[in-house]
Protein backbone atom coordinates (compact mmCIF):
# COMPACT_ATOMS: atom_id res chain seq x y z
CA UNK A 1 0.00 0.00 0.00
CA UNK A 2 1.48 3.35 -1.03
CA UNK A 3 1.96 6.19 1.43
CA UNK A 4 -0.50 9.11 1.28
CA UNK A 5 0.96 12.45 0.06
CA UNK A 6 0.51 13.89 3.57
CA UNK A 7 2.82 11.30 5.20
CA UNK A 8 5.47 12.74 7.50
CA UNK A 9 9.24 12.23 7.13
CA UNK A 10 9.23 9.69 9.99
CA UNK A 11 6.43 7.71 8.33
CA UNK A 12 8.35 7.65 5.04
CA UNK A 13 11.53 6.42 6.77
CA UNK A 14 9.58 3.72 8.63
CA UNK A 15 7.85 2.74 5.36
CA UNK A 16 11.20 2.06 3.67
CA UNK A 17 12.79 0.48 6.79
CA UNK A 18 9.85 -1.89 7.29
CA UNK A 19 10.11 -3.17 3.72
CA UNK A 20 13.87 -3.66 4.01
CA UNK A 21 13.33 -5.76 7.16
CA UNK A 22 10.62 -7.81 5.43
CA UNK A 23 12.91 -8.40 2.45
CA UNK A 24 15.78 -9.48 4.73
CA UNK A 25 13.54 -11.93 6.61
CA UNK A 26 12.25 -13.34 3.33
CA UNK A 27 15.79 -13.87 2.01
CA UNK A 28 16.84 -15.45 5.33
CA UNK A 29 13.96 -17.94 5.07
CA UNK A 30 14.13 -18.97 1.41
CA UNK A 31 17.84 -18.56 0.53
CA UNK A 32 18.84 -22.01 1.92
CA UNK A 33 16.09 -23.55 -0.21
CA UNK A 34 16.73 -21.61 -3.41
CA UNK A 35 20.48 -22.30 -3.31
CA UNK A 36 19.67 -25.95 -4.03
CA UNK A 37 18.26 -25.19 -7.48
CA UNK A 38 21.41 -23.85 -9.22
CA UNK A 39 23.54 -26.51 -7.50
CA UNK A 40 21.34 -29.20 -9.06
CA UNK A 41 22.63 -28.12 -12.50
CA UNK A 42 26.27 -28.67 -11.50
CA UNK A 43 28.13 -30.68 -14.15
CA UNK A 44 30.53 -32.00 -11.51
CA UNK A 45 29.64 -34.38 -8.65
CA UNK A 46 30.06 -31.70 -5.99
CA UNK A 47 27.70 -30.01 -3.56
CA UNK A 48 29.44 -26.65 -3.99
CA UNK A 49 29.67 -24.02 -6.72
CA UNK A 50 32.59 -24.82 -9.03
CA UNK A 51 34.75 -22.00 -10.49
CA UNK A 52 33.01 -22.57 -13.83
CA UNK A 53 29.58 -22.04 -12.27
CA UNK A 54 30.73 -18.85 -10.54
CA UNK A 55 31.93 -17.46 -13.90
CA UNK A 56 28.70 -18.67 -15.60
CA UNK A 57 30.60 -20.98 -17.94
CA UNK A 58 27.94 -22.94 -19.92
CA UNK A 59 30.06 -26.09 -19.76
CA UNK A 60 29.85 -26.01 -15.96
CA UNK A 61 26.10 -26.57 -16.06
CA UNK A 62 24.43 -29.85 -16.97
CA UNK A 63 21.19 -31.82 -16.74
CA UNK A 64 23.08 -35.03 -15.90
CA UNK A 65 21.62 -35.28 -12.38
CA UNK A 66 18.07 -34.84 -13.66
CA UNK A 67 18.80 -37.62 -16.18
CA UNK A 68 20.17 -39.72 -13.32
CA UNK A 69 16.82 -39.39 -11.55
CA UNK A 70 15.30 -41.35 -14.45
CA UNK A 71 18.14 -43.77 -15.27
CA UNK A 72 19.53 -44.69 -11.83
CA UNK A 73 18.90 -48.41 -11.36
CA UNK A 74 17.97 -49.15 -14.99
CA UNK A 75 19.23 -52.40 -16.53
CA UNK A 76 20.33 -50.69 -19.79
CA UNK A 77 20.41 -46.89 -19.33
CA UNK A 78 22.71 -46.36 -22.35
CA UNK A 79 20.34 -47.97 -24.86
CA UNK A 80 18.66 -45.66 -27.41
CA UNK A 81 15.41 -44.05 -26.34
CA UNK A 82 12.51 -46.37 -27.15
CA UNK A 83 9.46 -47.97 -25.57
CA UNK A 84 11.70 -50.68 -24.10
CA UNK A 85 13.89 -47.95 -22.56
CA UNK A 86 10.85 -46.29 -20.99
CA UNK A 87 9.61 -49.65 -19.70
CA UNK A 88 13.04 -50.35 -18.22
CA UNK A 89 13.00 -46.97 -16.47
CA UNK A 90 9.43 -47.44 -15.20
CA UNK A 91 10.20 -50.87 -13.76
CA UNK A 92 13.78 -50.50 -12.50
CA UNK A 93 14.63 -46.86 -11.81
CA UNK A 94 15.02 -46.43 -8.05
CA UNK A 95 13.74 -42.87 -8.00
CA UNK A 96 10.74 -43.66 -10.18
CA UNK A 97 9.96 -46.62 -7.94
CA UNK A 98 10.07 -44.25 -4.97
CA UNK A 99 7.97 -41.65 -6.80
CA UNK A 100 5.30 -44.24 -7.60
CA UNK A 101 5.17 -45.24 -3.93
CA UNK A 102 5.05 -41.60 -2.81
CA UNK A 103 2.15 -40.69 -5.09
CA UNK A 104 0.21 -43.90 -4.37
CA UNK A 105 0.57 -43.56 -0.59
CA UNK A 106 -0.08 -39.80 -0.61
CA UNK A 107 -3.21 -40.06 -2.79
CA UNK A 108 -4.72 -42.90 -0.74
CA UNK A 109 -3.84 -41.24 2.59
CA UNK A 110 -5.27 -37.92 1.35
CA UNK A 111 -8.56 -39.52 0.29
CA UNK A 112 -8.91 -41.25 3.67
CA UNK A 113 -7.87 -38.21 5.71
CA UNK A 114 -10.16 -35.88 3.73
CA UNK A 115 -13.20 -38.14 4.14
CA UNK A 116 -12.74 -38.75 7.86
CA UNK A 117 -11.57 -35.20 8.61
CA UNK A 118 -14.56 -33.64 6.83
CA UNK A 119 -17.01 -35.86 8.71
CA UNK A 120 -15.33 -35.01 12.00
CA UNK A 121 -15.43 -31.27 11.23
CA UNK A 122 -19.14 -31.47 10.40
CA UNK A 123 -19.82 -33.17 13.73
CA UNK A 124 -17.72 -30.73 15.74
CA UNK A 125 -19.37 -27.73 14.09
CA UNK A 126 -22.84 -28.73 15.37
CA UNK A 127 -24.07 -26.38 18.07
CA UNK A 128 -25.38 -29.23 20.26
CA UNK A 129 -22.13 -31.21 20.15
CA UNK A 130 -21.12 -32.07 23.76
CA UNK A 131 -17.48 -31.83 24.89
CA UNK A 132 -16.63 -30.09 21.63
CA UNK A 133 -13.34 -28.59 22.87
CA UNK A 134 -12.16 -31.91 24.34
CA UNK A 135 -12.98 -33.86 21.17
CA UNK A 136 -11.31 -31.20 19.02
CA UNK A 137 -8.17 -31.40 21.16
CA UNK A 138 -8.05 -35.19 20.84
CA UNK A 139 -8.57 -35.10 17.07
CA UNK A 140 -5.80 -32.60 16.40
CA UNK A 141 -3.39 -34.17 18.89
CA UNK A 142 -1.41 -36.02 16.15
CA UNK A 143 -0.11 -32.65 14.92
CA UNK A 144 0.88 -31.62 18.47
CA UNK A 145 2.56 -34.79 19.70
CA UNK A 146 6.20 -35.04 18.47
CA UNK A 147 6.28 -37.12 15.30
CA UNK A 148 8.98 -39.42 16.65
CA UNK A 149 6.66 -40.47 19.50
CA UNK A 150 3.76 -41.05 17.11
CA UNK A 151 5.98 -43.06 14.76
CA UNK A 152 7.29 -45.21 17.61
CA UNK A 153 3.78 -45.96 18.84
CA UNK A 154 2.58 -46.77 15.33
CA UNK A 155 5.55 -49.07 14.77
CA UNK A 156 4.86 -51.21 17.85
CA UNK A 157 1.10 -51.22 17.25
CA UNK A 158 1.32 -52.04 13.53
CA UNK A 159 3.99 -54.69 14.17
CA UNK A 160 1.66 -56.49 16.55
CA UNK A 161 -1.17 -56.63 13.99
CA UNK A 162 0.96 -57.27 10.90
CA UNK A 163 0.69 -53.83 9.25
CA UNK A 164 4.35 -52.83 9.53
CA UNK A 165 6.21 -52.77 6.20
CA UNK A 166 2.95 -52.72 4.24
CA UNK A 167 1.44 -50.03 2.04
CA UNK A 168 -1.78 -50.17 4.05
CA UNK A 169 0.04 -49.49 7.30
CA UNK A 170 1.82 -46.43 5.88
CA UNK A 171 -1.40 -45.12 4.32
CA UNK A 172 -3.20 -45.40 7.67
CA UNK A 173 -0.29 -43.73 9.47
CA UNK A 174 -0.18 -40.80 7.02
CA UNK A 175 -3.98 -40.47 7.14
CA UNK A 176 -3.75 -40.22 10.93
CA UNK A 177 -1.25 -37.38 10.58
CA UNK A 178 -3.26 -35.61 7.85
CA UNK A 179 -6.70 -35.68 9.50
CA UNK A 180 -5.98 -32.76 11.90
CA UNK A 181 -5.12 -30.46 8.97
CA UNK A 182 -8.40 -31.34 7.22
CA UNK A 183 -10.39 -30.80 10.42
CA UNK A 184 -8.86 -27.36 11.00
CA UNK A 185 -9.40 -26.07 7.46
CA UNK A 186 -12.93 -27.47 7.11
CA UNK A 187 -13.92 -26.23 10.58
CA UNK A 188 -12.69 -22.74 9.65
CA UNK A 189 -14.80 -22.86 6.48
CA UNK A 190 -17.86 -24.07 8.37
CA UNK A 191 -17.57 -21.09 10.74
CA UNK A 192 -18.88 -18.86 7.93
CA UNK A 193 -21.40 -21.44 6.65
CA UNK A 194 -25.05 -20.50 7.12
CA UNK A 195 -26.70 -23.52 8.77
CA UNK A 196 -30.14 -22.12 7.79
CA UNK A 197 -29.41 -23.35 4.25
CA UNK A 198 -29.22 -26.96 5.48
CA UNK A 199 -32.35 -26.50 7.57
CA UNK A 200 -34.17 -25.07 4.54
CA UNK A 201 -33.16 -28.07 2.43
CA UNK A 202 -34.29 -30.51 5.11
CA UNK A 203 -37.62 -28.67 5.52
CA UNK A 204 -38.25 -29.14 1.81
CA UNK A 205 -37.93 -32.91 2.14
CA UNK A 206 -34.28 -33.50 1.19
CA UNK A 207 -32.54 -36.37 2.93
CA UNK A 208 -29.37 -35.81 4.96
CA UNK A 209 -27.05 -37.12 2.17
CA UNK A 210 -28.84 -34.92 -0.37
CA UNK A 211 -28.46 -31.84 1.84
CA UNK A 212 -24.77 -32.59 2.28
CA UNK A 213 -23.89 -33.24 -1.36
CA UNK A 214 -26.21 -30.59 -2.88
CA UNK A 215 -25.88 -27.74 -0.35
CA UNK A 216 -23.16 -28.15 2.26
CA UNK A 217 -20.33 -29.71 0.25
CA UNK A 218 -20.37 -27.22 -2.67
CA UNK A 219 -20.14 -24.30 -0.21
CA UNK A 220 -17.33 -25.75 1.93
CA UNK A 221 -15.49 -27.31 -1.02
CA UNK A 222 -12.59 -24.76 -1.02
CA UNK A 223 -11.83 -25.62 2.62
CA UNK A 224 -12.09 -29.35 1.93
CA UNK A 225 -9.71 -29.10 -1.03
CA UNK A 226 -7.28 -26.94 0.96
CA UNK A 227 -7.26 -29.51 3.76
CA UNK A 228 -6.73 -32.29 1.21
CA UNK A 229 -3.74 -30.44 -0.25
CA UNK A 230 -2.24 -30.03 3.22
CA UNK A 231 -2.73 -33.75 3.88
CA UNK A 232 -1.19 -34.63 0.51
CA UNK A 233 1.86 -32.41 1.11
CA UNK A 234 2.35 -33.87 4.59
CA UNK A 235 2.18 -37.44 3.32
CA UNK A 236 4.40 -36.75 0.30
CA UNK A 237 7.19 -35.14 2.38
CA UNK A 238 6.91 -37.24 5.55
CA UNK A 239 9.97 -39.35 6.40
CA UNK A 240 9.94 -40.21 10.12
CA UNK A 241 7.12 -42.76 10.08
CA UNK A 242 8.50 -44.10 6.80
CA UNK A 243 11.81 -44.83 8.54
CA UNK A 244 9.94 -46.87 11.15
CA UNK A 245 7.28 -48.56 9.03
CA UNK A 246 8.56 -48.93 5.46
CA UNK A 247 10.49 -51.78 3.92
CA UNK A 248 12.23 -51.67 0.53
CA UNK A 249 8.97 -52.12 -1.40
CA UNK A 250 7.39 -49.13 0.40
CA UNK A 251 10.39 -46.82 -0.07
CA UNK A 252 9.22 -43.26 -0.88
CA UNK A 253 11.11 -40.25 -2.24
CA UNK A 254 12.00 -38.80 1.23
CA UNK A 255 13.14 -42.30 2.31
CA UNK A 256 15.23 -42.63 -0.86
CA UNK A 257 16.80 -39.21 -0.22
CA UNK A 258 17.57 -40.22 3.36
CA UNK A 259 19.26 -43.39 2.15
CA UNK A 260 21.13 -41.45 -0.54
CA UNK A 261 22.57 -39.03 2.01
CA UNK A 262 23.70 -41.87 4.26
CA UNK A 263 25.00 -44.31 1.64
CA UNK A 264 26.21 -42.11 -1.23
CA UNK A 265 26.56 -38.36 -1.66
CA UNK A 266 25.17 -37.71 -5.14
CA UNK A 267 23.89 -34.40 -6.58
CA UNK A 268 20.93 -36.43 -7.84
CA UNK A 269 19.42 -35.63 -4.46
CA UNK A 270 19.65 -31.93 -5.34
CA UNK A 271 17.78 -32.53 -8.60
CA UNK A 272 15.04 -34.42 -6.76
CA UNK A 273 14.89 -31.68 -4.12
CA UNK A 274 14.47 -29.04 -6.86
CA UNK A 275 11.58 -31.01 -8.34
CA UNK A 276 9.97 -31.26 -4.89
CA UNK A 277 10.39 -27.50 -4.38
CA UNK A 278 8.55 -26.88 -7.66
CA UNK A 279 5.80 -29.27 -6.56
CA UNK A 280 5.53 -27.52 -3.18
CA UNK A 281 5.23 -24.11 -4.84
CA UNK A 282 2.40 -25.42 -7.01
CA UNK A 283 0.61 -26.85 -3.96
CA UNK A 284 1.02 -23.66 -1.91
CA UNK A 285 -0.22 -21.56 -4.82
CA UNK A 286 -3.29 -23.78 -5.11
CA UNK A 287 -3.95 -23.50 -1.36
CA UNK A 288 -3.66 -19.69 -1.49
CA UNK A 289 -6.05 -19.47 -4.45
CA UNK A 290 -8.56 -21.70 -2.66
CA UNK A 291 -8.20 -19.68 0.56
CA UNK A 292 -9.00 -16.46 -1.28
CA UNK A 293 -11.97 -18.08 -3.00
CA UNK A 294 -13.20 -19.30 0.39
CA UNK A 295 -12.90 -15.78 1.84
CA UNK A 296 -14.80 -14.29 -1.08
CA UNK A 297 -17.50 -16.95 -0.80
CA UNK A 298 -17.77 -16.29 2.94
CA UNK A 299 -18.21 -12.53 2.38
CA UNK A 300 -20.75 -12.89 -0.41
CA UNK A 301 -22.56 -15.94 1.08
CA UNK A 302 -22.49 -17.70 -2.29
Amino acid sequence: MALPPSASLFERIWYVFFRVICGAVLIFLIAPILIIIPLSFNAEPYFTFTPGMLTLDPDAFSLRWYKDVITNGMAAPEDPFSFAWLLDSWQNSQWIHSAKNSFFIAICATALATSLGTLAALGISRANMPFRALIMSLLISPMIVPIIITATGLFFFYSSIGLAQTHLGIILAHATLGIPFVIITVTATLASFDQNLSRAGASLGATAPTVFFKITLPLILPGVIAGALFAFALSFDEVVTILFLAGFEQRTIPRQMWAGLREQISPTILAVASILILLSVMLLSSIEILRRRSEIAGRTGS
